[in-house]
């Protein structure tokens, strides 16, 4: 499957180009990975950007960017499936609704429901592309917008699409969504993400969305677009074991990595890098370092980028798979920021502290949820 275009919008960055350079910037300390005066009149109209939340405006703008690079395309309209994921959705206008509906201070907005839809950002990217195909969106915790990608490439292997705007958006740095957060002792007190350290406390907020094209081989390459990189495999699982928790053995995560590298046709020795999920709380690292250890017993580079993004909860499996194709793109491992000494208990033996070069090889980029959901992608630089 050829991944011909890239979009992102997130703390870090908007665009590839300044979101790749945040990436390696010093790790936020002491606050939530919000993105800086965002304002969406700056890419769409204002009477666009006042009809949906604020998570659709990035997946738009995010949309737009992949778009752009893939280039013209030569599917028909009905045969482009825009699988947008979201694990929360439009959590600003919902809160909007509830405030008015209570005070009754004045009459709600019409557009309130279907802003805090979240199926809105992949409708709202439907219409004003005129795509027909499957509009879908996933709902499955911090799995989603992995899931929404493994969805795309189906579809397209099916023969139900022949390319896909697949990825997720998210903006869910609000108070209900931290006080929750909080009283299920998930966030980190200090607000700092230590992915893989001893010392790390909890995770930290992000927001934000990317989109990926993903394109029929041949008819991409019969257009002569550029193709960054083959979305080469992926696969998804339960847990079937706890609401919050990850399974204590990693089963189900484990199941989901060995499934993705099979389905991509390789073996564990050909990973050349592992970007993992590394949320920066206990139990997630600790089991997901124990799987990626049992994996591969010659364990590539592994590093998460949450220091620098935060948690964008459902965007942060398309944001991660972005990172993924940018690295082989780039030739380059980005960081894993937070890291003070590595935690003892976890058995990873290459953790990239710094940026290095990286000869482009499969990567495998991991997503897993609350309510054991697990979403694993394998992507590969395309055939020379």
């Amino acid at each position: 499957m050829a991944v011909t275009g890239l979009g992102i919008v997130c703390g870090p960055g908007i665009g590839v180009d300044d979101f790749w350079a945040g990436l390696k910037m010093p790790p936020i300390v002491g606050e939530h990975h919000e993105i800086e005066n965002w304002d969406a009149e700056k890419w769409m109209p204002k009477k666009e950007a006042r009809r949906v939340d604020r998570f659709a405006q990035m997946a738009l703008v995010a949309a737009e960017e992949a778009l752009a690079q893939a280039g013209e395309l030569t599917a028909t309209h009905d045969r482009v499936a825009v699988p947008v994921a979201s694990g929360i959705g439009g959590l600003e206008a919902l809160e909007e609704l509830v405030e008015v509906a209570y005070s009754q201070a004045r009459r709600p907005s019409p557009l309130s429901v279907p802003m805090m839809m979240c199926n809105a950002a992949a409708a709202a990217i439907s219409i004003k592309h005129g795509f027909g195909g499957p509009i879908t969106t996933q709902v499955v915790a911090c799995a989603a917008s992995g899931q929404a990608i493994i969805d795309g490439m189906r579809a397209i292997q099916w023969g139900y699409a022949d390319v896909a705007i697949a990825g997720g958006a998210e903006a869910a740095i609000r108070t209900p969504t931290i006080a929750g957060f909080v009283s299920a002792r998930a966030m980190s007190p200090t607000l700092t993400a230590r992915p893989f350290s001893a010392d790390r406390d909890g995770m930290v907020l992000g927001e934000g969305a990317a989109i990926l094209v993903l394109e029929e081989w041949e008819m991409a390459e019969v257009r002569g677009a550029t193709i960054l990189a083959e979305m080469a495999g992926g696969a998804a699982t339960g847990d079937a074991h706890h609401l919050t928790a990850p399974h204590p053995a990693g089963v189900g995560a484990e199941r989901a990595m060995r499934l993705a590298i099979a389905d991509a046709g390789l073996e564990p020795g050909d990973i050349g890098y592992v970007n993992a999920h590394g949320t920066g709380t206990e139990l997630n690292d600790s089991t997901e370092g124990a799987v990626i250890g049992r994996v591969f017993p010659e364990q590539p580079p592994v590093s998460s980028i949450k220091g620098a993004t935060g948690h964008a909860l459902g965007a942060s499996g398309a944001i991660e798979a972005v990172t993924a194709v940018l690295a082989i793109r780039r030739r380059e491992l980005p960081p894993n920021l937070g890291l003070t000494t590595q935690d003892p208990e976890i058995p990873l033996t290459d953790i990239v502290l710094e940026p290095r070069p990286f000869t482009p090889a499969p990567v495998v980029s991991n997503s897993f949820g609350f309510g054991g959901h697990n979403a694993v992608l394998v992507i590969s630089p395309p055939p020379s």
